[in-house]
Order: structure tokens, then C-alpha cells, then sequence
């Protein structure tokens, strides 16, 4: 468990020379608050989280302290100064831009002497609330349409007279992705049919963009390094691979690709087999996404089996919008099939197959199981209810939708501290809240106490032609929790598609003086993974290094040739790979020790390792690297690397 973090709060003075201030504090996973007003005041208040407290000053200058309380006691401070004058603010400042990422955000920062707090009014027809802010922080605003809007600023102090800005400032929307697509997995090369991608060989392609009557212009362009496709005015456009030499793609499962568009109301890809005549089904057939999400990239898969179009010979792949124009870029345009396996448990990618959130109060972790009766499984998920809103729950977002071909119910495995306890499951979009789409509410009530049990949630009625990225549980919804066991439950197995069991794909281990540690990619240029894996060589042995462990043998039955992405702070570095068996060292045995050296510093580059001469033979349960085997290492940034993308190729 972490302490709160973003704490702020928030002063509001009323204008009436009476220094009477309003605080409101806030933080992510707090319950509590203690408030010390910088005056005579000796003790400090206490507050719930959700409240605030009045407090009247006298003319002067305070230092405000917050202190925010977890869950678990873990707390977190927060100092800011607060300033009462019974005069009118003065030498007022005040800056509006664009955001720089987000796309029709506004940014406002106001400055004044004798200041407090200061109000927003966007401008936008029909709005009258203001948004607040503390004098010197900065407020946003989000609008629905670009345009130039009249923006009033209102700032006050302790005094009755407050002073007003007005601009009239133009909200510009961003059109262009200013991140690269998610990088896709590493796949055998027999598992896929790459159109556009870095990530794979691409076939080759006859014809780009070709003249049947479009608007569409087609641009080939750079976001962050990676390879993009650039449709603007798109109506439609066409792909041709080769009508000598139709592509099949009779053994592959889905297409994918990613989206990024600023405005694009629908878009769909059709395949096409020339060799059918027109107005038979298995000639074309077109597949639309939904819904559409501006302003991010998103990922599409589309199962084959949805198409009529017969795939054993396709020639043309078309982009549609149905006339409606717009700005499309695309990349990671490839068709694949489930991977035949022939590789044991590579790729290693460091990603987590999900992401964990809490909110309004709920807290999510991975921890291991308390509770091995009923439930093997080494790793669980823990959800807590905190004092916060009677809905605080959790939320598992997957990158990409579940499904729900397969099964409409969902299972289960929960362990609760008493019977009777309800938890709602729903499933949710990739759209921000409040204006996302929402699943029915299903839930389920717990018959035992203290042990596992496993419920059911019927998603009958479920929307399939939504992509559902989130899935939501609360538990005791309507009812505030208060953080303690009796508002802490156990979860696992859920059978939904993916499946969601909380367990990691591999051990991590350093031995003789080395570290490992997986980590926030730190250089994105060149491999846009947002985790890698940190290995340290410190002052132990010169063979300090360290050891990857999966729960599946190694298998060398596709390839013996191992390739990693590294980045290394100097050429010349040698990074060690070889395997070893599951039984205990000394006794263990191993396979011959590949070496290869970085050429490049402070980049990433792809280093490969022959082991045509391993013995297949042999279970390889273990990966170990050593960087500069035979020297000592410092544990400085010399001595530091990044691995990623451990693929059998």
C-alpha cells in the first residue's frame, strides 16, 4: 500500500472583510485529514475525506499544513501558504495557453497581490459555473469544440472588492498524435501477415493509396521514430497487395491495426478478393469499428470468422469512412493467428497483461494469497473499501476489449470476511468518465465467510458490439466502507476472455552482487515498452548477475536464436546469456555461455544470441545474464542496463 498522493486543498474566502476561509483538502487514497491553520490555533482539525472546515483569520500571512492519512496510517504533508488582506487584489497576472497534450484543454494561471482564490468562467454558451483555483496554480478547462471563447477570470481576496480579467482566447484542438502506437508483441513469424508495422516484415504492397476517385491524401510520417501512416481527408483509400499474387490469410485468426483520429465519426476496413464476382459475398465485406475514440491511439482486433469475404486470396484492403472526411493516421496494420507455441514462454515483454485502479475510496493490489484452502493460487487480488464514497471500488482495464463470444457469464473466485457481502460487477469503454458507456450492473452475494467461494455474474444482455476495455467491481454498493477487514475481500480466476489470475509470467532473481528489478521504461526513443527490466551489476563477484525463472520449460523447437533489446550506457559492453535447468546450482546443468557486445551508447539496439548448440534435450527453466562477465561491477550507472523483448526468432 502507497501513502495518499496529490494532495492539494483548495481556499475559498468570502469577500466581506471578515477572513473567514474555506478549506477543502484532497488527495488520491486518503480517508482522513488533519488541517493546522498557521494561526494561535493550537490543535488541529480533523476531517473525513469528502469534507472541509471554515476557519476565520486575521490580516497576515499563514503557513496552512495538511497531513493526509491512507488506509494503512501511511501519511502524506502538505505546506502552502495563505495570505489575508482586507484590500482588493492588485497587480493581477494572469496566463492562458493551450495544453500542450491534451487536445482542446485550456490551461489558466492567475497571480495577484492580496489574493486568495480565483474563479473561471469558460465563455461557452449556456455555462455559468465557475472553476476554482488557489491563487498561483493552475486551472483547467475542457471544451467540446475548438473555437475562440470569451475567458473571465474573477480573483478575490478577504476584501469585498475583487478584480477581473477578461480575454477572448482561441481553444485548439490537437490533431495529431504526439505519441507512437503500442508497440505489438513479438510473434513467430509464422503467426503472422504483416501489412504496416516496424514491429514485423511487412509483404510486399503493389499499390498505396491508388486513384479510384478518392479525396484522400496519404503521407508516410515519424511519430516518435516510429513508421506512420497519415490519412488526411479520408472518404476512403485503398491497399493493394498483389493481383498476380493474392494474399492468403486462410491460417491467420484476426486482423489488427491502431487508430489515432482528432475527428472521425466512422471508420471501416473492408477486405477484398478480386477473384469473386461482384455481389458475391465472399468477393468483400467491411467491418466497422465502435465506437470511435478521438484524441488516443486505439487498438482494433476483428475477428476473421466476422468477414464473408473468402481470405485464402485477398488483393485489396480498403479504409471507409462513408463519405464522412476526416483525419485518420494508422499503423500496426497485420493479420495474426494464436500463437502455435513453439517457443515455450517467450516473448518476455516486462507489460503487464492489465492495468489496477482504485476510486472514490477503493484500493487494488496484487498480494499473495492468504488463504491457500480453496484456492492454490499464489497470487491474488485484494480489494479494500475505504471511508469514501458509498460506490469506491476497483477497476481492471485490459488493452485489449474482453470478449464475450465464447461465454456471456463471468465466474469468480472470492474470499470474503463474512457472508451476505454483495459485489456488482459491470463492464465499462475506454471512453473517460462521466461520458463513457456503461454494461448492466450484475451482482453476486457471498453465502460463507472466510473462505473461498466462487460466484457467478450473467452478462446475458450485454452490448457485443461494444469494446469493453474496463471491468468494474464494488463491493456493498450504496454502503461507505471504512478501510478495515471487514470491507476487505480476496479475488481470482476470473473466468471472463482474457482470463484474469494475477499470475506473473516469471520469477526475477539476482545472485553475487546483481540486481533486477522491472521499471518504467526510461528512454522511449527507440523501444516505447512502458516497462523494461534493470539490471545492476554492484560490488560482489565479477560474475554477478541475474536470472530469469518461467513456469514453463524454454523451448528451442522454433529457433535457437534468442534476440533482446538492450540499452547500455557504452559500447563495448558484454552482455552473457545461457540457460540453465531447474535443479539447484552447483549441481545444475548448463548450456554453453553466448556473448554479444553493444556497438551504440545510451540507445537501444537489438543484440542476438546463437544457441544452435544447445542441447534440446534438457528442460530450461532458467535465463541467466551477466554483463561484463569476469569484471566487477560498482553498482553505478556504468554498471546499469535495460533488457526487453526477449523473443526466439
Amino acid at each position: 500500500m502507497e501513502a495518499p498522493t496529490e494532495l492539494a486543498m483548495l481556499f475559498q474566502v468570502t469577500q466581506d472583510n471578515t477572513g473567514l476561509v474555506t478549506i477543502t483538502p484532497t488527495a488520491e487514497g486518503a480517508v482522513s485529514f488533519d488541517i493546522s491553520f498557521g494561526d494561535d490555533t493550537v490543535e488541529p482539525e480533523s476531517l473525513e475525506n469528502g469534507q472541509n472546515i471554515a476557519h476565520t483569520y486575521a490580516e497576515g500571512t499563514y503557513t496552512v499544513n495538511a497531513v493526509a492519512y491512507g488506509i494503512t496510517g501511511l501519511e502524506t504533508t502538505l505546506s502552502q501558504e495563505l495570505v489575508i488582506s482586507f484590500e482588493a487584489p492588485s497587480n493581477l497576472v494572469v496566463t492562458i495557453e493551450n495544453d500542450t497534450a491534451i487536445s482542446k484543454r485550456v490551461n489558466i494561471l492567475a497571480e495577484a497581490d492580496f489574493a486568495v482564490s480565483f474563479d473561471v468562467y469558460s465563455g461557452v454558451t449556456g455555462v455559468t459555473t465557475p472553476v476554482t483555483g488557489n491563487i498561483g496554480e493552475i486551472v483547467s478547462l475542457d471544451y467540446e469544440e475548438a473555437g475562440t471563447y470569451t475567458i473571465t477570470v474573477v480573483v478575490m481576496g478577504a476584501a469585498i472588492e475583487t478584480t477581473t480579467y477578461t480575454e477572448e482566447f482561441e481553444v485548439t484542438a490537437i490533431v495529431a498524435p504526439l505519441t507512437a502506437a503500442p508497440t505489438p508483441p513479438s510473434r513467430q513469424a509464422t503467426d503472422v501477415v504483416s501489412i504496416y508495422s516496424d514491429a514485423y516484415t511487412n509483404v510486399d504492397l503493389s499499390e498505396l493509396n491508388p486513384g479510384w476517385g478518392q479525396t484522400t491524401v496519404l503521407t508516410e510520417v515519424q511519430v516518435e521514430a516510429n513508421n506512420t501512416w497519415f490519412y488526411s481527408d479520408l472518404n476512403y483509400t485503398g491497399i493493394v497487395t498483389d493481383y498476380g499474387n493474392a494474399t492468403d490469410l486462410s491460417a491467420m485468426e484476426f486482423v489488427h491495426f491502431d487508430y489515432w483520429t482528432p475527428d472521425a465519426t466512422v471508420l471501416g476496413l473492408k477486405l477484398v478478393n478480386t477473384s469473386h464476382p461482384d455481389g458475391d459475398p465472399l468477393k468483400e465485406d467491411i467491418e466497422f469499428v465502435s465506437p470511435i475514440t478521438l484524441g488516443a491511439w486505439v487498438s482494433v482486433e476483428i475477428p476473421l470468422a466476422d468477414y464473408t469475404t473468402d481470405v485464402s486470396g485477398i488483393t485489396q484492403l480498403l479504409y471507409d469512412t462513408t463519405g464522412n472526411s476526416a483525419i485518420v493516421y494508422i499503423d500496426n496494420l497485420y493479420f495474426y493467428k494464436t500463437s502455435s507455441n513453439t517457443s515455450g514462454p517467450t516473448p518476455i515483454t516486462f507489460e503487464t497483461p492489465y492495468v489496477l485502479d482504485g476510486f472514490d475510496g477503493g484500493t487494488t493490489s496484487v498480494i499473495a494469497n492468504p488463504d491457500t484452502n480453496g484456492n492454490t493460487s499464489g497470487s491474488v487480488l485484494e480489494l479494500v473499501k475505504g471511508s469514501g464514497q458509498p460506490w469506491a471500488g476497483s477497476k481492471i482495464t485490459v488493452p485489449t476489449p474482453f470478449s464475450f463470444a465464447g461465454s456471456t457469464s463471468v465466474s469468480v473466485k472470492v474470499w470474503s470476511p463474512r457472508a451476505g457481502l454483495t459485489l456488482m460487477m459491470k463492464f465499462e469503454d475506454a471512453v473517460p468518465w462521466p461520458n463513457n458507456a456503461g454494461s448492466a450492473e450484475i451482482t453476486a452475494t457471498t453465502t460463507v465467510a472466510n473462505q473461498w467461494q466462487t460466484l457467478s455474474f450473467d452478462h446475458s444482455a450485454i452490448d457485443t458490439s461494444i469494446d469493453w476495455y474496463n471491468m468494474v467491481l464494488i463491493m456493498d454498493n450504496g454502503t461507505q466502507g471504512d478501510g478495515s477487514a471487514d470491507y476487505t475481500i480476496y479475488v481470482d480466476d476470473i473466468s471472463s476472455d482474457p482470463i484474469l489470475d494475477f499470475e506473473p509470467g516469471f520469477t526475477l532473481d539476482g545472485f553475487d552482487g546483481g540486481t533486477t528489478a522491472v521499471i518504467a521504461n526510461p528512454d522511449t526513443n527507440g523501444n516505447t515498452s512502458g516497462s523494461v527490466l534493470e539490471l545492476v551489476k554492484g560490488s560482489g563477484q565479477p560474475w554477478a548477475g541475474s536470472k530469469i525463472t518461467v513456469p514453463t520449460p524454454f523451448s528451442f523447437a522454433g529457433s535457437t536464436s534468442v534476440s533482446v533489446k538492450v540499452w547500455s550506457p557504452r559500447a563495448g559492453l558484454n552482455l552473457m546469456m545461457k540457460f540453465e535447468d531447474a535443479v539447484p546450482w552447483p549441481n545444475n546443468a548448463g548450456s554453453a555461455e553466448i556473448t554479444a557486445t553493444t556497438t551504440v551508447a545510451n540507445q537501444w539496439q537489438t543484440l542476438s544470441f546463437d544457441h544452435s548448440a544447445i542441447d534440446t534435450s534438457i528442460d530450461w527453466y532458467n535465463m541467466v545474464l551477466i554483463m561484463d562477465n569476469g569484471t566487477q561491477g560498482d553498482g553505478s550507472a556504468d554498471y546499469t542496463i535495460y533488457v526487453d523483448d526477449i523473443s526466439q526468432n
